[in-house]
């Protein structure tokens, strides 16, 4: 199941998005304006985000940017006008792609999926296992004995990149450019904190095994640790 953020200012448009997604097998969350957008991208593993262009307040392309700090989830812009500089506004903010309303349904869904599939490059069937330990790169989950831990999606990102090099040192500096890409004087303490809760995570998950070391005054690692 794929989880969608939904940002409109107009409730017919959420309506109806939110609807036929649904019905498609999204898992959907809604948002009305930009800071609630954000507060939701902040704590839900999401796969991409639907973002109204012209919204009262902040607008989509600050939204955009925001995000961009936190996440390369797949952003596709909506709007009322179809002007080119309103299309590179959108795309140099970070986003991934964008349509003009009126808009057909299925092409919405069909430009989500595609955006997902390509942001994940994976397959459903990749698992990393580590023991009892299961990183699943296609539905994005954590599984320990039976049991889930919910992620977000720059905390799960970041603990598939080092899983799929165990044993490998990797800086702030490398974390930074392989999974963050946000500007980088901002990048570094996230990282920190974003790791940190990660850490604390997987603790809860996998109580008395670590599963991710910090190297001090280098970086961390992911260790394949048997219980």
């Amino acid at each position: 199941m794929y989880r969608v953020l939904l940002v409109d200012d107009d409730p017919h448009i959420q309506a109806a998005n939110e609807g036929y997604l649904t019905k498609q097998g999204y898992q959907v969350y809604l948002a009305a304006n930009g800071p609630d957008a954000l507060r939701i991208a902040s704590t839900a593993a999401l796969d991409a985000v639907v973002l109204d262009f012209d919204m009262p307040g902040m607008d989509g392309v600050a939204v955009c940017r925001r995000l961009r700090e936190v996440s390369q989830v797949p952003v596709i812009f909506l709007s009322a006008y179809a002007r080119t500089d309103d299309r590179i506004r959108g795309l140099m903010a970070g986003g991934d792609d964008y349509l003009g309303k009126p808009y057909s349904l299925v092409e919405l869904e069909l430009r989500l999926r595609l955006r997902i599939h390509r942001y994940r490059h994976v397959s459903s069937g990749d698992v990393l296992c580590f023991g009892e330990l299961e990183i699943d790169l296609g539905l994005r989950e954590v599984r320990y004995q039976g049991a889930s831990m919910e992620f977000t999606t720059l905390e799960f990102d970041l603990l598939a990149f080092l899983a799929k090099n165990p044993g490998q040192v990797f800086s702030y500096e490398q974390l930074h450019n392989e999974v963050w890409r946000a500007p980088i004087n901002q990048g570094l303490h996230n990282i920190q904190v974003c790791m940190a809760r990660v850490r604390q995570k997987l603790d809860r998950l996998c109580p008395g095994i670590h599963y991710i070391e910090t190297v001090r005054r280098k970086g961390y690692r992911f260790q394949d640790v048997e219980p």
